[in-house]
């Protein structure tokens, strides 16, 4: 079964290599937002079976998009992993009120992604 990730990031750079390593080693359909607004509406409109949100967005961050991803019916079962340079142990202790499947630290290794993400969600 072919999963569908929603990547969000402002960075666009991030958004292909992660596209990309996704689409290759792991053959997922991935949807990219390029901010927290546009990540609600994307989430809402697909439902993807999971969502790699960047923590360090401009306007609305990664926090923020949470919160309202969690407060909304439509989007709130959906599995969130987020993606944050600052993932040392100090960091950690910040998400762990959060309720997400798990962290990844930036920078991260492509084409390792998929392998990681399965791993988080159990699939």
């Amino acid at each position: 079964m072919s999963r569908c990730i929603l990547i969000v990031d402002d960075e666009a750079d991030i958004q292909d290599i992660t596209k990309l390593g996704l689409e290759m080693s792991a053959g997922w359909t991935v949807l990219i937002a390029s901010s927290g607004a546009e990540a609600l509406e994307v989430a809402a409109a697909h439902r993807p079976d999971g969502i790699l949100l960047d923590m360090m967005m401009p306007q609305m961050d990664g926090r923020a998009t949470l919160q309202q991803l969690k407060a909304n019916p439509q989007t709130q079962g959906i599995p969130v992993i987020l993606v944050t340079a600052k993932a040392q142990p100090a960091n950690l202790k910040d998400f762990s009120d959060l309720q997400v499947a798990a962290v990844i630290a930036k920078p991260f290794r492509p084409l390792k992604l998929a392998g990681e993400i399965a791993q988080a969600l159990g699939w």
